[in-house]
Order: C-alpha cells, then structure tokens, then sequence
C-alpha cells in the first residue's frame, strides 16, 4: 500500500477541496466521506485496517480541515457534486461510496444523483432524515457553538462519540478527535448544521440497484438503530448490521470491524460485476 500525499481538486464552483489517495492492491476503488467537524483523518484507522485492499479516497469537504470554506448556505446536493467533482479529478468513474453519520447523508444523496458512478453503498451511523424537528434541533446546536466556541459542544460530542469504555481506554483517540473538531470554522460549522437539519433523502432510497450495506452502533443516540433499519427496509436487498456496544464513531472505535464491512462490499460489487 502506497500513500500518495494530500492533494488539492478544484470542484465545479472553484472550491479546493484537501484530499488524499492511498493506493491498495488494485482490488477496488473505495471513496470515504466523514462526519460533521472531522476531517479526512477520521478514516486514517479504517484505511489501515483494509491493509490495502482497494484504493482509498479521503478527502476533507467543503468547510472542514484544509479544504475551502466558502460561505454557505451548504446543501447535501451540494456535498455530492463535490464528491463527483473529485472522482473525475483523480480519473475514477465509478467507486464503492461509503460514509459516515454526515458522510452518509452525502453518500445516500450522490447515490440518487448519480446511480451509475455507485458500485456500492456503506452507510455508518447515518440517517435518510432526522425528523420533523431536525431544523430546530440543527439551529440551536449551530447557535450555541456560535454563541460559545466549539468548544462549548466537546463534553456533549464526546459522550455522543464514543462508548464509555472506549474513552477511558483510548483518550488519544478521543482527544485526536476533539482537537479536530475545536479547529472548525464556526460559520461553515453553522452552515453545515444546517444542511443537515434541511437534508431529507428518503425519496431516492427504493430506486438504489447496488450493494448496499447499513450499519450502526448499538449505543448510537446520534442515530439511532431505528434510522438505520428504516434504510435498511426501504433499500432494496440492503443489508442491516448493528454493532454491539459502540456508539456513533465506529471508524474510529471498531475500524477493523468497518473495514471488514467495506472489504465485503469491494467484493459484492466485485461479483456483481462479473455476473
């Protein structure tokens, strides 16, 4: 496995977004989106633990990490553009996506925008929609963060997270994570709650034809395993996991049982192809 170093793509609208390409073993292509106020780092364990089982797509979104943060307002359309935007930059036609609580949100949208560029789909921690409240619910976390720095949001996120046994034996990773997560932008941290509390993908999910993998923590309270079997049930042959006694990070709790998943999507699409 060969990890070429962080690159930039310029998408449709001029924004830069921060990526990073780690080569594999040619055995598939596999694009990764994180959640909100991460950056491309959240995957770095996953990656690991594939051992260079496909080529892996990493890449900061717009108003995270290294990449541009233009103003928004933001929209999960507008997230997908951009991972299609980066696909053509790096030469790949199509790919296994895969995503994480907003990184699936994203991945559920270019899914239904562009259905022929989707060898497979994983969906970690995610949601279609979070409800009829969500917009009230987005706005006030994004206010409190505006009123009071993100760091008035840690001692919330990190419980949300994470297990508890997880944070006492791992504080590295939790403080790795919360570091990140103090160096976003508060405006496109704003504008990305927002999205988030507007996103609503239920619509595309029953016209998906690939692969489709849910999976989620069973301590998830972020999005809970009742999102995730809504999904699971309204994609047609989607598959459902929930992992035991992980909450909403479960790249960087149980990366190894992640990567697992992805291996068995590379594969699926893999046969489907030459079926």
């Amino acid at each position: 496995m060969s990890d070429n170093p962080n690159s930039t793509a310029t998408t449709r609208d001029g924004t830069r977004l921060s990526y990073r390409l780690v080569k594999g073993r040619g055995r598939g292509r596999i694009v990764l989106v994180h959640s909100l106020a991460m950056d491309k780092t959240f995957w770095e364990p996953t990656v690991a633990a594939l051992e260079g089982f496909a080529d892996a797509l990493i890449f900061d979104c717009r108003g995270h990490g290294a990449s541009d943060k233009p103003a928004g307002p933001y929209s999960v359309e507008l997230f997908a553009n951009d991972v299609a935007d980066l696909m053509d930059h790096v030469g790949w036609k199509s790919a296994v996506i895969a995503g994480a609580s907003m990184g699936g949100c994203v991945a559920l949208t270019f899914a239904a925008i562009y259905p022929k560029r989707v060898e497979a789909l994983g969906l970690f921690d995610t949601t279609a929609w979070y409800g009829e409240d969500a917009p009230k619910a987005w706005a006030e976390r994004a206010d409190k963060a505006l009123a009071g720095g993100m760091a008035a949001l840690v001692g919330f996120q990190k419980t949300r997270w994470f297990s508890d046994g997880f944070r006492e034996a791992n504080p590295d990773v939790v403080e790795k994570a919360v570091s990140v997560f103090l160096d976003n932008d508060l405006p496109t941290y704003a504008a990305t709650c927002a999205m988030l509390g507007n996103a609503d993908i239920r619509a595309g999910l029953p016209q998906f034809d690939f692969p489709s993998r849910v999976a989620v923590g069973s301590e998830d309270y972020a999005t809970p395993p009742d999102m995730a079997r809504y999904m699971a049930e309204n994609i047609p042959g989607a598959e459902l996991f929930v992992m035991e006694g992980v909450r909403h990070f479960t790249p960087l709790e149980v990366p190894s049982t992640i990567a697992g998943h992805l291996k068995e999507l590379i594969e699926a699409s893999a046969s489907r192809a030459r079926g």
